[in-house]
């Protein structure tokens, strides 16, 4: 019994470690801030994996205030150190809140896509929206980013991270940018749909 046991638990963790990744590569809203790290959809996608497809394991290189210049810097090393089969890309928010050009955000997205598409990678694209602070047109020309990327290198897309979340007040933390604990699993259910394709 004890060498049943012990075989379970070699094979359970050579098949850990030979698990292909996943690599989410976002801003605060991946990182699970101002929330129990155990809560955030990113765990929660660990978590749904592990009992689905346990071929699969998740690495969070997500950074709180990530703007996609940042992410673009340091994403060669997460390549090179992952070997990721799957990136999601859920940077931008930072950036809209900033008003960075929308132009440099799509130019420096189209960057790491191809970057990842070059390590043999497939890839997830998850859009982002902005209030309307900055004028109609720039809110257009950031919410278009996102589609465009992922049209120019025929990426898996999300349109919107937040969708079903954004418009209820109930589900963000008092500064009205970062959701709830309560918002994760609705969250989760938008990547989940998008990524399903990539896992076959």
């Amino acid at each position: 019994m004890r060498v049943i046991l012990f075989l379970s638990i070699v094979l359970a963790a050579g098949l850990a470690h030979g698990a292909s990744v996943i690599l989410v590569f976002g801003d605060s809203l991946s990182a699970a801030y101002g929330i129990r790290q155990d809560a955030g959809w990113v765990r929660l996608l660990e978590q749904r994996l592990a009992s689905e497809r346990p071929d699969l394991r998740v690495v969070n290189a997500s950074v709180s205030g990530e703007t996609t210049a940042g992410g673009l810097a340091r994403l060669p090393a997460a390549l090179a150190a992952h070997k990721p089969r799957i990136v999601i890309f859920a940077l931008g928010g930072n950036d809209g809140l900033r008003g960075l050009p929308a132009a440099a955000m799509l130019e420096n997205l189209s960057a790491m896509v191809g970057e990842a598409h070059k390590r043999g990678a497939r890839v997830l694209v998850t859009g982002m929206r902005v209030p309307p602070n900055y004028g109609q047109r720039y809110t257009a020309e950031f919410e278009a980013a996102f589609a465009n990327v992922a049209k120019r290198h025929k990426t898996a897309f999300l349109p919107f991270l937040l969708e079903g979340v954004a418009s209820r007040r109930e589900l963000f933390l008092d500064d009205r940018l970062h959701p709830t604990e309560a918002a994760q699993p609705l969250i989760l259910e938008n990547v989940w749909r998008a990524l399903q394709p990539l896992l076959k």
